[in-house]
């Protein structure tokens, strides 16, 4: 097992009916003057936002609304949001939304206490972040676990790049999660939420090192317990337990729990960045779509950790570890294409993908040679292509059936 610091400061309120402590909440982590970030409108419609303002009003807590973020949030919108919060004087950034509007709020709160820096700077690694404002989070969509993390994501259509930032200035403050706001999303938006959930752990747990068998049996059970309720709640999205389980699952899937003791591999995340950049593709979508490819490309690099995966949590009894790890892999893709996500690149629905955009989308993920990705298999520009072809890129086009 590897040494490491577990710090997780997010104060998690769960349950029906959470969204009330909202207020109180703000005033204990010091807020006073609010930028109120949210999204396309589910809120507004939901009636939401309407019950929090009412709740603002009534504690006299000043704030202002920044709408519009996207489901890929945009350095551009950012900007606006940081413009804002500084006109408005905002101590406090308070996102009601998923993992995109989470992400925005992050980035706003961060570029608002450093005014004298353009927040990008950070993304791209020219400034050291030391401060940011206190945010925090009312969740409407159990996926990308934003709400309890330290990382960001945010696309700068100007350069085309989609940036992470880790950093513990991410980490917001509170987490309300009420598992019943999540009873209107659209099934393809639960079933994003899914892949992202499982993919978050997936990355932690194919790793090339020394294990730590209690974050595996963490992870092995996570995952299970996502496949499980993710089939329940696509054929009845107001099944309380199974929201319930996939909320909580999509907090503990990246709050860093999961990959405790152990490195990283996050390449099929990098490689869903790009293809994200630049053809704005759901972040699920873009996950599952590369995975097949990837697990092909590194199976035999990992053959055991495969074959552990497929047993604990796809229950295969295959005796013969190489057999083993390709039914988990199959059965992986089997269960994303039942809840109707692709497995491939085709199935993105984004037109044909020929050698030279493969080349091009390894060559910016590497930064242009700046880095390799990838811990089980570390992945160089032809690695990564390559990834990209068993996906359905270029030249090699792989049947997922």
């Amino acid at each position: 097992m590897n040494n490491f610091t577990f710090h997780t400061p997010t104060e998690i309120i769960f349950g029906k009916g959470a969204e009330a402590e909202t207020s109180a909440l703000i005033q204990k982590y010091g807020g006073s003057r609010i930028l109120v970030i949210i999204g396309g409108g589910s809120v507004i419609r939901s009636g939401l936002l309407k019950r929090l303002e009412g709740q603002l009003r009534q504690n006299r807590i000043a704030y202002r609304l920044h709408g519009g973020v996207k489901p890929n949030p945009v350095a551009s919108h950012v900007r606006e949001g940081i413009k804002a919060a500084l006109d408005f004087g905002a101590d406090f950034i308070l996102a009601v939304g998923g993992g995109s509007v989470i992400d925005e709020a992050k980035a706003i709160a961060h570029g608002t206490k450093n005014p004298q820096t353009d927040f990008w700077a950070f993304w791209e690694g020219e400034a050291e972040l030391t401060a940011s404002l206190p945010i925090g989070t009312v969740l409407t969509i159990a996926a990308a676990g934003s709400e309890t993390s330290a990382s960001a994501v945010i696309t700068n259509k100007q350069t085309g790049r989609k940036r992470g930032l880790t950093t513990p200035f991410n980490r917001p403050c509170f987490a309300v999660m009420n598992p019943e706001l999540t009873f209107t999303l659209p099934k393809d938006q639960i079933a994003c939420g899914i892949v992202d959930i499982l993919m978050h752990t997936l990355e932690r747990y194919f790793i090339n090192a020394g294990s730590n068998r209690l974050t595996d049996e963490i992870a092995e059970g996570l995952m299970r317990t996502v496949i499980e309720n993710g089939r329940i709640a696509l054929g009845n999205p107001s099944d309380y337990d199974a929201m319930s389980e996939l909320m909580w699952c999509g907090s503990l899937s990246h709050n860093g729990l999961t990959g405790l003791g152990r490195p990283s591999d996050f390449s099929v995340h990098q490689m869903g960045h790009e293809l994200s950049a630049r053809y704005d593709v759901s972040h699920g979508a873009s996950l599952s779509a590369v995975w097949g490819g990837w697990a092909e490309h590194c199976r035999q690099d990992g053959v055991t950790r495969f074959a552990q995966y497929a047993r604990k949590v796809w229950g295969i009894e295959d005796r013969n570890d190489d057999e083993a790890a390709k039914d988990g892999i199959g059965q992986t893709l089997r269960f994303f294409k039942e809840i109707g996500m692709p497995v491939c690149l085709p199935e993105l629905n984004i037109g044909t993908i020929d050698e030279e955009t493969v080349l091009d989308l390894a060559e910016r993920c590497t930064y242009y040679g700046k880095r390799a990705i990838g811990q089980l298999k570390p992945l160089d520009a032809e690695g990564i292509a390559e990834v990209y072809r068993k996906a359905g890129g270029g030249r090699a086009i792989i049947s997922r059936e």
